[in-house]
């Protein structure tokens, strides 16, 4: 298709009407940039590296409505890279238009946000801004959705269009809130569209706002706040392998930290149906507590949990310990709370799925996992008897 001249283009405003699943905007020197916790919570707290997956846009999309046949969306990427791994590829932008995936996109350039594993020092080299252009697109009314790369910070210049945009309409779709680590966050998903909370989104016909922020599922009590104040039909916490592989907090401390977070939920959302996720299937943590770190040893990048099998018995947590204890709490809840569920993430990915897709860093799914788990939970969760049922389960 014959790329539109410049005086073809109709630029809009990149506004927050046009944005889903961030929680907040910013206002930066090159355009805006989404983020998924609010002001008030980044101010709570000062880990830069939890500033930084918070400001990775997974499950952030624009949204609109248009007759446009060519798109071009200005970006300035920062790309993150683990010094002595592979460089990863460019992020992946993709378009789907009327629910149909049909168009992806990188950016080249971009900033460069290398961090160092051994100390977690960082260091960002600056470098240009970059388009992502999609063309050929049929000229009837549309819904557009631009799905940013999951990975990529992504700060937003410009929107141009062939033919006017206008704010894309929800259809009364039911809006599905989750919380989880890096594997809900997508870190190792082919695209934004393949993570697997975003698979099952779209499985389940709802609009996701996806707080899975790598390495920082911690209970804390600002993202329990925020999700609180946020509008759901639909909420999910998938927690427990970051507390083990940070080494985070004991038992003693998990417990009550289980029922804070639970508690600030049902503070704002004190009958939607919700649901409790365990862990899926980890080896190298299933029996030995954290810490876990690279092994720095290994010809491709790998982890290994460095405790004490022994040390369960002061309360160093395991991933066998956390689910046990999440569904004992969640049991004893929902006594009392009829709409909360617990899902053990075995189910979502367990030891027949490690034998035939194995956790290449030992870690995190490869992109086959997670289109397994995005469909089985779709399946489970969405479909007939299940908690986030149509009608409830």
């Amino acid at each position: 298709m014959r790329r539109a001249t410049v005086t073809d283009w109709i630029t809009t405003p990149v506004e927050p009407r046009l944005l889903r699943g961030a929680l907040d905007v910013e206002r930066t020197e090159h355009g805006v940039l989404p983020h998924r916790l609010p002001a008030w919570a980044r101010k709570q707290f000062a880990d830069p590296y939890l500033a930084m997956v918070e400001t990775q846009p997974s499950g952030v999309r624009l949204a609109f409505r248009t007759r446009a046949t060519a798109i071009e969306l200005d970006v300035l990427p920062t790309k993150t890279v683990y010094q002595g791994a592979p460089v990863p590829p460019d992020g992946v932008y993709d378009l789907v238009v009327d629910g149909q995936l049909i168009g992806r996109a990188s950016v080249p350039g971009g900033n460069t946000h290398t961090i160092d594993m051994a100390t977690w020092s960082a260091v960002t080299r600056p470098g240009p801004a970059g388009t992502a252009r999609f063309a050929g697109l049929p000229t009837s009314v549309k819904d557009i959705e631009i799905w940013l790369p999951q990975t990529e910070i992504t700060e937003l210049i410009a929107l141009r269009t062939d033919a006017p945009v206008e704010t894309a309409p929800h259809h009364g779709r039911r809006v599905w809130l989750h919380h989880g680590s890096s594997i809900s966050h997508g870190s190792t998903a082919e695209s934004p569209t393949a993570t697997w909370p975003a698979l099952a989104a779209t499985r389940g016909g709802v609009e996701l706002v996806n707080l899975g922020f790598g390495g920082n599922a911690l209970l804390d009590p600002f993202t329990a706040r925020a999700m609180r104040d946020t509008p759901a039909d639909l909420i999910s916490l998938k927690v427990g392998i970051n507390l083990a592989n940070a080494d985070l907090m004991r038992l003693r401390g998990f417990s009550p930290a289980v029922h804070g977070f639970l508690d600030t939920l049902r503070e704002g959302h004190p009958t939607t149906p919700l649901l409790v996720i365990s862990p899926v299937l980890c080896p190298i943590q299933e029996d030995t507590p954290g810490p876990v770190a690279p092994d720095f040893d290994a010809p491709k990048p790998r982890f290994r949990a460095l405790g004490d099998p022994s040390d369960r018995s002061s309360g160093r947590l395991t991933l066998t310990i956390i689910r046990d204890e999440l569904s004992r709490i969640t049991a004893q809840r929902s006594a009392d709370d009829p709409n909360l569920h617990y899902l053990d993430g075995r189910s979502l990915y367990g030891e027949p799925d490690f034998a035939e897709l194995p956790l290449p860093d030992q870690l995190h799914p490869d992109p086959a996992g997670h289109r397994r788990m995005g469909e089985r939970f779709a399946d489970w969760a969405f479909g007939d008897g299940g908690p986030f049922a149509v009608g409830g389960g």
